[in-house]
């Protein structure tokens, strides 16, 4: 199986199962001298980790992260940066009828299809535990990019949970949201929604066009994650209803979403990300442990991933020109 590896300069190779005894992540590219700010890592990966409410999937894991090389004194080597978290919560017997009977809207079958020999066992590696590997590489791609510049800042939030508008930009979900959400887990219903994500104080000059422009980095490392239905940057598909002296002329930075010719401007950078509602429903989210709806748990993902490629675009910038 290939195609393991994201990024151009700030690299990282994911591997693991949901049910193996460890995900990881190798991540190549990081200069010598950054700090390690290992506050933020376990931030981060608090966020994401499962069983942190009630809303969310019961299976209990600490996701503690090993740091096997890369780091001497608090600082990043300019080596292979290798980091481990041992699964510890696997209930393998959950998925036994799965190995031979798909469940709906899953990945089963098609990976069976594919590679004729695959782990069932929660999904194994298509199951969404594996972005905590992206948690992991995005909070190093963080931890260099703010020890450039602390102004830069990646705020991911729910724009909608189902036909749900959210009004204001925050962490944390409304309470009556919350509630659907319990309700929906205990009924076997689950929800789609719509992540909204900004980056301030970008750094202009990020991008490389052709082929690697930064919004078409940006989009790929978004639909790579797994139940995403769509991406929009800036007036999205808002914007094709627009004349073309309204969607130029007014509230450019708005419209663009802080790119232009696949070049950042130095503007905020708006962008939203579709997801379709989670696979797991009835008597299967019943007695499995899933999610009802992803979005809380795909927040720190997402602002995770963008500073990835924040890293990876500035690492770039450094030989665009003598």
């Amino acid at each position: 199986m290939a195609a393991n590896t994201f990024g151009q300069r700030f690299q990282m190779m994911s591997f693991g199962e949901s049910h193996g005894p460890a995900y990881g992540v190798v991540i190549d590219g990081i200069p010598a001298g950054v700090r390690y700010d290992e506050a933020l890592l376990l931030k981060n990966l608090s966020r994401r980790k499962p069983g942190s409410s009630a809303f969310v999937t019961a299976r209990n894991e600490s996701d503690q992260p090993e740091i096997l090389s890369g780091f001497f004194e608090g600082k990043s080597l300019g080596t292979p940066i290798a980091v481990v978290v041992r699964n510890e919560n696997q209930r393998s017997t959950d998925y036994d009828k799965i190995q031979n009977e798909a469940r709906i809207g899953h990945a089963d079958d098609t990976w069976k299809n594919k590679f004729g020999h695959s782990d069932h066992r929660g999904g194994g590696r298509s199951s969404g535990r594996e972005t905590l590997n992206r948690v992991i590489a995005g909070s190093f791609a963080q931890m260099l990019m703010q020890q450039l510049s602390s102004n830069i800042q990646v705020f991911a939030y729910a724009k909608q949970i189902g036909n749900i508008q959210i009004e204001e930009a925050m962490h944390e979900l409304p309470k009556d949201i919350q509630a659907m959400l319990e309700k929906a887990k205990s009924e076997g219903e689950s929800y789609g929604g719509v992540v909204e994500c900004r980056i301030s104080q970008v750094p202009a000059n990020l991008g490389q066009p052709v082929f690697h422009k930064f919004k078409a980095d940006l989009a790929q490392a978004m639909m790579s994650l797994g139940a995403t239905t769509g991406f929009e940057l800036g007036s999205g598909f808002e914007g094709t209803e627009m004349k073309g002296t309204e969607f130029h002329e007014k509230m450019i930075s708005e419209n663009y979403g802080g790119i232009r010719g696949g070049i950042t401007t130095g503007e905020d950078i708006v962008f939203r990300v579709g997801f379709k509602p989670t696979s797991s429903i009835k008597d299967v989210a019943k007695k499995g442990r899933h999610d009802p709806c992803i979005i809380p748990r795909a927040i720190p993902v997402i602002e995770a991933i963008c500073w990835h490629v924040l890293a990876d675009h500035w690492l770039w910038s450094r030989t665009d020109r003598v």
